[in-house]
């Protein structure tokens, strides 16, 4: 059975664009066509400086918004990153395969390191080396496929490059995986910088829309978006990407084609307040299954619990395997422990 592995990182408040670009897939497909894990990845999340107890917080939501999303832990794994120690145990052994060439080109490094710069704030040798770290949490699971947006796939095409070199030189140890990127709003923009990714880091949360946001508060981030110049409501990415980003949005809620929506429409009026409409409509089971469960944390730490476990046992005879091709003695106490077994 193909095996799906992805992640999601708890840096702040989960939006719209998780949600139609990764989450609503994963609940509607991904966990029930393939062996799937789903793990929220905190370990990243230290790549910057952070508030420890805002990291627990939204980790805790973070899971939560998984499971309300349709994720069912009977029939997929959600885990944390932090619990499964395999996770770091491998990443030091694709660093001895990684280069620093290699590092220095992911462009989420020059990108973040250049934000960190501009603010006064030192770089954290972990946003250098982390796409590794995301290589292992991919590598030791066996994946067959990633799914991703877009501006995660170079690192994906990097833990391709790394499980080829590591089999090359050592051994036949890693299942090589391919990204699958998910079709219309796979990339949903900011909707007052419709260049610009929408993102849960955001500093201002007047283009996002939040997952846990109230049904008003999202209507009038939609009515305040960002057009373009021309009244005229056409699909054109590139000449006009505030339109754009508001059908693509109402598309992928829906289930429409972009194209065809604009010519449904007249008026940005009227397309903004469809388009409202209709985020409400598909984010109300989520936030009415989010209230449930965190009147429930004793079944979100057992899902977590049970992940961990079944994650934890998928895991570790591939990087067990992989110590042993690298050159490295087993240890006593797992050698032991295989024998009880």
């Amino acid at each position: 059975m193909t095996r799906v592995f992805s992640g999601v990182q708890p840096t702040g408040h989960l939006t719209l664009g998780n949600y139609l670009g990764a989450m609503r897939r994963w609940a509607a497909v991904d966990q029930h066509r393939a062996d799937s894990l789903f793990c929220v990845v905190d370990l990243h999340a230290l790549t910057m400086d952070h508030d420890p107890a805002r990291l627990r917080r939204l980790s805790r939501q973070t899971t939560t918004l998984l499971l309300a999303s349709g994720l069912d832990p009977e029939v997929c794994t959600v885990f944390l990153q932090s619990h499964v120690d395999e996770h770091t145990r491998l990443s030091y052994l694709l660093e001895c395969v990684a280069t620093d060439g290699e590092m220095r080109r992911m462009i989420q490094y020059k990108e973040k390191a250049a934000k960190e710069r501009d603010r006064g704030g030192s770089v954290r040798l972990s946003l250098l080396t982390y796409p590794v770290l995301m290589a292992a949490d991919i590598l030791a699971y066996g994946a067959d496929e990633v799914p991703v947006g877009e501006d995660q796939a170079q690192h994906v095409e990097l833990t391709r490059d790394l499980a080829v070199r590591f089999n090359q030189r050592y051994g036949h140890t890693f299942v090589v995986p391919r990204v699958t990127l998910p079709g219309v709003a796979a990339r949903v923009m900011n909707l007052q910088e419709p260049t610009r990714k929408m993102g849960k880091s955001d500093e201002s949360g007047a283009g996002v829309v939040y997952l846990l946001d109230e049904p008003d508060t999202i209507r009038k981030k939609v009515m305040r978006a960002v057009t373009d110049s021309g009244r005229e409501v056409e699909y054109d990415r590139e000449a006009r990407p505030g339109v754009a980003n508001l059908l693509e949005i109402l598309a992928a809620c829906t289930g429409g084609d972009p194209e065809a929506l604009a010519g449904v429409y007249e008026s940005y009026g009227a397309l903004k307040k469809d388009t409202a409409d209709a985020v409400v409509e598909v984010l109300r089971p989520v936030q009415a299954r989010h209230r449930e469960l965190c009147a429930d944390p004793a079944y979100v730490e057992g899902v977590l619990r049970d992940g961990a476990g079944k994650a934890r046992a998928m895991a570790r005879p591939t990087v067990d395997a992989a110590y042993r091709a690298i050159g490295l003695l087993p240890s006593v106490e797992r050698t032991e422990l295989s024998d009880v077994r």
